[in-house]
């Protein structure tokens, strides 16, 4: 492992410190806990918080910020928070009008989160929780609450975000966010695993000439282990799947994420969006909004995650609307 990092024991509070240090108009780091929109004193409305494990970045702390996230409860290098770190920031972020609680369907984060639940109805907050599952790869559509969250969070905050800037209620925020994430799938592609940057570890080991279709964001199998394809057959192998999935079909209109894990270049996340756009063209699907680069990262892992939403012209209008944060700005 080569990394240019000083005492791993330090590393989530000195890439917070970083990020807030990079970016002082935007954000702040609070107590050496959270990261939160410097603007949120003057919230007249639906806030949006959420937690995470950190060695993702961007995500989640570069999406806080005008129009997305409010707060984000970082926890260390691919691990979960406390609950009572997440009790704090949604009391933080709540001014009189509810806040909207985003968690990634993975065991930590859920459990976090369902503590987290608990006690704030006991106290009384208004709070509504909405939970990103859409890795298509360890779970058929009718099992969704097994599927894991994987980069349809972050368009997810976007949507969110804008509905909430716009002046919704908590419960309508809510619905849209449901919505959105009911209409999104992704699908994630490894040709090398990462290390982790607190032990130097490998999370996933992977063959010479080997890709993993559906290997998620810790490592874990994803049970479609083959040689290593070009990008076409990777980006059609994908999109199938994606289309199948959602039951796209001639006429629809979708976002495309192409997300670049953290060692594959921005030139082959090109090459294999310039496929994914004409292929879904051959077939009359419109791809009407899209992001293409490195917005959930798994540190040197080698490999991108592709994600489709089904969009209307609601949706369309809350990803257009304006936002501001370290890493996306509309």
């Amino acid at each position: 492992m080569k990394k240019f990092i000083n005492d791993p024991s330090n590393l989530t509070k000195e890439l917070l410190e970083g990020l807030a240090l990079s970016n002082k108009d935007i954000i702040e780091y609070v107590d050496g806990e959270l990261i939160v929109n410097k603007k949120l004193k003057d919230a007249d409305r639906v806030t949006i918080v959420t937690l995470g494990g950190t060695g993702h970045e961007p995500a989640l702390s570069g999406f806080v910020g005008e129009g997305m996230l409010d707060i984000s409860v970082p926890g260390d290098i691919f691990a979960a928070p406390g609950p009572q770190p997440c009790i704090k920031a949604i009391k933080m972020a709540d001014k009189g009008k509810g806040v909207l609680f985003v968690v990634l369907n993975h065991a930590g984060d859920m459990l976090t989160g369902n503590l987290t639940m608990k006690a704030l109805k006991k106290e009384g907050i208004k709070v509504a929780k909405v939970v990103t599952q859409e890795d298509i790869s360890n779970a058929p559509r009718e099992n969704g609450d097994d599927r894991r969250g994987l980069v349809g969070c972050v368009p997810l905050y976007k949507i969110a975000g804008a509905a909430a800037a716009s002046g919704k209620s908590l419960e309508e925020v809510a619905e849209i966010a449901q919505k959105f994430a009911d209409n999104m799938a992704t699908i994630a592609v490894a040709t090398r695993g990462a290390t982790h940057p607190t032990t130097g570890e490998p999370i996933a080991v992977l063959g010479e000439d080997d890709m993993e279709i559906g290997m998620g964001q810790h490592g874990e199998g994803g049970g479609g282990r083959m040689p290593l394809k070009t990008a076409d057959e990777t980006a059609q192998i994908m999109s199938d799947a994606l289309i199948k999935d959602l039951s796209l079909v001639s006429g629809e209109k979708v976002l495309v994420v192409i997300n670049g894990s953290g060692a594959t270049t921005l030139m082959e996340q090109l090459i294999v969006f310039r496929k994914v756009h004409n292929y879904l063209a051959e077939k009359g699907i419109e791809v009407v909004a899209n992001v293409v680069g490195e917005v959930l990262t798994v540190q040197e892992q080698a490999g991108f995650q592709m994600m489709f939403a089904r969009m209307d012209d609601e949706m369309l209008g809350y990803w257009n609307a304006p936002c501001n944060t370290p890493y996306f700005k509309k």
